[in-house]
C-alpha cells in the first residue's frame, strides 16, 4: 500500500459526495476535496488527478487546482502579503497560500518582496506535512535556465531578482528564464527580491547567461541629467556656482551624479546654447539675455 503524502500529485477515485466536499478513495483511505477545488464535470466513479496538502485542521486534503510548482519542481509565486515576524505569503496558483519564511529572505527588510512581486521557488514540507515555500538556490537555477542568444545584446528584457548580494543582483527574465546578472555599479539602488524590472542587456556570454544594467543608456541618461541641471538653474534665478571645474564631492552632494555625468550634461546644455560658463559661474542664456 502506497502512503499518500502532502505535497504530491496523484490520481484518486471519486466515491461519494458529502455536502460541499467530494470523497476520494485510495486503498480504502478517505481523502476529502472541496467542491470548489474540483472541476465542474467531476462525477462519482471518476479518477481525478489531485494535489495533496495539509489544511488548517491538519487533515490531508486534495485539490484539482495544480500549483505552479511542487516539491520536485520550480515556478513563480506571487506575493500576497508580508508579515514582518513570519515572512511573506504567496499564491502558488492553487487553492491555498504558503509561507516563505523570513529566515530565507534578505536580512534588510526593505529588500523583502512586496505584494505583487513574484518569487522563483519550490515547495517543502515539515514533519507534520505542512507546506512552505523555498527559494530557488543558485545551483537549482543554473539547472533550469534558458539559453540567451547573442542577438539579445543591447535589448531591454523584463526580469525579477532571485538572489541579492552586495556585489550585485542575480535575476531571471520573464518568461524565458534567462539568467542575467546586474553588477552593483550598474544600478542606482538595490532592487527588492522578486521585483519586476526592465533590464538592458550589456553582455551575452557563451554559456547563454547575460549581464545587464538598470541604468539608462548614455543618451537617455544625458538627457535626464541635463534636465536636472537646467531645472535647478532656472529655479534659483538662472545662475549657479557650479561649473565643469567644481569638485566631484560638490557635484555629488548637489545633483547626485558623478562629475563625468555632470560635465557631459553641462556640455550638452552649452552646445544647445542654453547655458554659458563665466567667471566660475554657470548662467542661463535666457536669463543672461533678458
Amino acid at each position: 500500500m502506497t502512503e499518500l503524502q502532502s505535497g504530491s500529485i496523484t490520481k484518486l477515485e471519486v466515491i461519494d459526495r458529502e455536502g460541499s466536499r467530494w470523497v476520494l478513495n485510495h486503498d480504502e483511505e478517505r481523502i476529502l476535496m472541496n467542491v470548489s477545488d474540483a472541476e465542474e464535470t467531476v462525477q462519482i466513479g471518476d479518477f481525478v488527478e489531485v494535489f495533496l496538502y495539509v489544511n488548517r485542521r491538519k487533515e490531508l486534503t486534495a485539490t484539482m487546482e495544480m500549483p505552479n510548482m511542487t516539491i520536485d519542481a520550480f515556478g513563480w509565486a506571487k506575493v500576497i502579503r508580508t508579515e514582518p515576524r513570519e515572512g511573506v505569503y504567496v499564491d502558488i496558483g492553487s487553492s491555498f497560500e504558503v509561507l516563505v519564511n523570513g529566515a530565507d529572505l534578505p536580512q534588510i527588510k526593505k529588500l523583502w518582496p512586496q505584494p505583487g512581486d513574484e518569487l522563483y521557488m519550490t515547495l517543502r514540507k515539515d514533519l507534520g506535512g505542512n507546506i512552505f515555500g523555498r527559494l530557488a538556490t543558485e545551483e537549482r537555477v543554473m539547472e533550469r535556465v534558458g539559453f540567451a542568444e547573442p542577438s539579445l545584446f543591447n535589448a531591454d528584457v523584463t526580469a525579477r531578482p532571485y538572489r541579492l548580494l552586495p556585489v550585485g543582483s542575480f535575476m531571471l527574465t520573464i518568461p524565458e528564464n534567462y539568467r542575467i546578472f546586474v553588477h552593483e555599479s550598474e544600478r542606482k539602488a538595490e532592487p527588492r527580491l522578486g521585483e519586476e524590472l526592465k533590464v538592458r542587456v550589456i553582455d551575452v556570454h557563451d554559456d547563454g547567461t547575460m549581464n545587464g544594467s538598470l541604468l539608462p543608456r548614455v543618451e537617455e541618461r544625458l538627457s535626464g541629467d541635463s534636465e536636472v541641471i537646467y531645472t535647478y538653474l532656472m529655479e534659483i534665478g538662472g545662475k549657479m556656482p557650479f561649473t565643469d571645474k567644481s569638485s566631484p564631492d560638490e557635484i555629488r552632494e548637489m545633483f547626485d551624479m558623478s562629475k563625468g555625468a555632470f560635465k557631459r550634461a553641462l556640455g550638452r546644455l552649452m552646445r544647445e546654447r542654453k547655458v554659458i560658463q563665466e567667471d566660475g559661474w554657470t548662467k542661463s542664456t535666457e536669463t543672461d539675455n533678458a
